[in-house]
């Protein structure tokens, strides 16, 4: 029997689907998605609250999570199985970047900055380069525009955005293939929210790395000219670019009620 060839895209999905189990047994979270990002690719993934996205996300970022489970469907990351990783769960994780939601709130609160970020390499290498880890880190601080200051805080001293600022850094960390972000703008302000758009831009364009960001953000989606998934109960509902969304049959009047 041949091997299928590899797939050029770094994220591939067909027909996906995932199940939450709770105390109540097993719920439909996602059903029946099927998408593909290209290298230096993106994707926003939009809904309203309970629709499915950051289980979707989740679920392809490799989350270890009992309750997160794929029941059906194919998903690719970065060439490894998602649905079946086995040995490749170390792969997964360390070409995606994984900003979860609510990832400034859950940072360690006994890590100083700098441990936090140089975390994911450290757990894989035995031997670093010191020196070259610091630049690596006082880089990413700078391009996040977070004071060198940080790098010696704990996340308990830090604001909301500087915490999620330090989330970004720590997945950017790795130069990773593909970005998977839940809410990446969240408790960011106004002044701040170009710079992650900056940096993400910059290694979409420079570094190929593909991008899947969960957000509903108009404005965020417009500027970025991110093709969007819409999800609505697990489905995708929606799909386009900008504002020209191309609706399945009476789901946008649907939406409207």
């Amino acid at each position: 029997m041949s091997r299928r060839s590899p797939s050029p895209n770094v994220i591939d999905c067909s027909d996906l689907v995932i199940d939450r189990i709770g105390h109540g047994g097993a719920t439909r979270a996602v059903d029946g998605v099927t998408f593909q990002i290209r290298p230096g690719g993106l994707l926003c993934v939009a809904g309203p609250t309970g629709s499915g996205k950051s289980t979707l996300v989740a679920a392809l970022a490799g989350s270890t999570d009992p309750s997160v489970r794929i029941v059906g469907g194919t998903a690719e990351v970065c060439g490894v199985d998602v649905r079946k990783p086995g040995r490749r769960h170390r792969e997964l994780t360390y070409l995606s970047g994984f900003v979860p939601q609510g990832a400034g709130a859950t940072l360690p609160p006994s890590l100083t900055v700098t441990e936090v970020i140089a975390e994911p390499i450290l757990i894989r290498e035995k031997r670093v380069n010191t020196k070259a880890l610091s630049i690596r880190i006082a880089t990413l601080l700078d391009e996040l525009h977070l004071p060198l200051g940080t790098a010696d805080k704990f996340p308990y001293e830090l604001s909301a955005g500087m915490r999620q600022r330090v989330a970004i850094a720590r997945a950017f960390v790795l130069e990773p293939k593909v970005l998977v972000a839940d809410e990446v703008l969240a408790n960011l302000d106004l002044e701040v929210r170009p710079v992650v758009f900056d940096a993400i831009t910059r290694r979409r364009t420079e570094q190929d790395m593909g991008a899947l960001l969960v957000t509903n953000d108009a404005a965020f989606i417009r500027e970025l000219k991110a093709e969007t998934l819409m999800l609505r109960s697990g489905h995708v509902v929606a799909r386009g670019v900008g504002d020209d969304l191309l609706w399945v049959p009476n789901a946008e009047a649907d939406s409207r009620r």
